[in-house]
């Protein structure tokens, strides 16, 4: 373990869609960390130097359209196939051949999806939050229409260009506030009301957010870091990703069913919709993650895990990292 570690320092650096923003600490093997919607590197400051520590170069990334990164005019610019790409960009800019990826929320389908299409470039894959569900039929919008029944889903409701903006943009700080506070384990709302993962026929998003109280990890401090970037940035480029599940669909058609193979991680919170919904996933591991090391779901943990939890997700990144082959 490293006595000394070096600050965070920032670059930006080419890749296929222009350029992507880092924050960079530690020296040693490549982990590249990939944040979720609605997020940025920032999400990583508490693994950062953890992992800088244990002798790691640790990176996490702005994902194209968000924070300083690159922002695409095009929606279709947000499909997964470009957004592995850049992650490909990054390692090489950094003079590196290989990685390991680590990835929440979003950020773990775009690193599952690195491994799965570039596996000579990420040798390990940790998914945080959100499981690993190989591509497979029917088309997700269909899929996310069915959901809501009388209400409708919130993938459905971001997918079209301009409408979730709306609702945001008027007041980002306000409407991150209640997103984050939604889906955390202190703030969610209680089982049995209604759940704000759907919207009432003509109502918004924020109408089911809590009010007035912040999850115990979301210091005002911090929600001005996030509330600064999507200011200046608007949330047009986090939504396009959204937009693009269907075009992804198509694209990795030739991949149905295909497991990775790498070693792996997954961590998730035992309170988040995306592990209990999605509990089924977890299950088909030793299919579809035949190279699984572990499997961790925190008890009364929320959605974002890193951030709510991050002594427990830092040393189980820690010893997984660790374990891997060199």
């Amino acid at each position: 373990m490293s006595e000394h570690v070096a600050e965070i320092t920032h670059r930006l650096v080419s890749s296929p869609g222009g350029r992507i923003h880092l924050a960079e600490q530690g020296t040693g093997p490549l982990v590249l960390l990939v944040h979720g919607f609605p997020e940025s590197w920032y999400s990583w400051r508490h693994q950062l130097p953890v992992l800088a520590a244990a002798g790691y170069r640790a990176v996490a990334i702005d994902v194209r359209g968000y924070g300083r990164s690159s922002k695409p005019a095009a929606t279709d610019a947000y499909r997964m196939l470009d957004l592995v790409e850049d992650n490909v960009a990054v390692v090489h800019a950094l003079g590196e051949e290989s990685a390991v990826v680590i990835g929440h929320d979003w950020g773990a389908t775009i690193a599952a999806k690195s491994a799965l299409l570039r596996p000579e470039v990420f040798r390990a894959v940790g998914l945080l939050s959100v499981p690993y569900t190989p591509r497979s039929g029917p088309r997700p919008s269909d899929v996310f229409a069915r959901m809501g029944q009388d209400e409708e889903f919130y993938v459905s409701y971001f997918q079209e260009p301009g409408r979730a903006e709306a609702e945001i943009e008027p007041d980002v700080r306000g409407w991150l506030a209640g997103f984050y506070a939604a889906l955390s384990a202190d703030t969610m709302p209680a089982p049995g009301t209604a759940d704000p993962h759907f919207v009432s026929r003509g109502g918004t998003m924020r109408d089911r957010f809590p009010i007035g109280r912040l999850p115990a990890w979301l210091g005002e401090s911090v929600l001005d870091v996030y509330a600064e970037e999507f200011e200046r940035t608007g949330l047009g480029g986090a939504l396009s990703r959204y937009r693009n599940m269907d075009r992804d669909w198509e694209d990795l058609a030739a991949f149905d069913g295909a497991p990775i193979t790498q070693p792996s991680l997954f961590i998730g919170g035992s309170l988040d919709a995306s592990t209990t919904w999605m509990a089924d996933a977890i299950k088909a591991y030793p299919v579809t993650l035949p190279g699984l090391v572990s499997s961790h779901l925190l008890d009364g943990c929320g959605h974002w895990i890193q951030q709510e939890r991050p002594a427990e997700v830092n040393r189980l990144l820690s010893d997984w990292l660790a374990a891997l082959p060199a």
